[in-house]
């Protein structure tokens, strides 16, 4: 019966003395973080603020106004080509009444299936 309260009360105060010296580590007061958080921005070791890490510059070192003007002269002088506008990009021209008449001639003529033949 000592015996094992003996090492009962020593368990017990090991534990306390490991709990003692991870206590003496105790963690930083919000202040002391913030300090260090700023003395790295200042030396340049992170940047400020949260998220993910700083990417490439995606804008150029001109304003817009010029580059717009840059590429209006270079259109003007045919250097450039201009690119497709959402006109042109129109399917088709024809109504859509001849399209649904060509449709069904097609599904007459059998070209083409209708309903869950199209997938087959």
């Amino acid at each position: 019966m000592k015996k094992s309260l003996i090492a009962i009360a020593v368990a017990t105060a090991s534990l306390l003395s490991a709990q003692l010296a991870v206590a003496q580590d105790a963690p930083k007061a919000r202040a002391e973080v913030k300090k260090e958080a700023a003395d790295a921005v200042k030396a340049g070791k992170i940047e400020k603020g949260e998220g993910a890490a700083a990417t490439a510059k995606t804008t150029g070192d001109k304003p817009r106004a010029d580059v717009k003007k840059e590429a209006a002269a270079a259109e003007k002088a045919g250097t450039i080509e201009k690119g497709p506008s959402l006109a042109s990009t129109k399917a088709s021209e024809a109504k859509r009444a001849d399209v649904k008449k060509e449709a069904a001639a097609a599904v007459k003529a059998g070209e083409v299936g209708k309903g869950p033949d199209v997938k087959k």
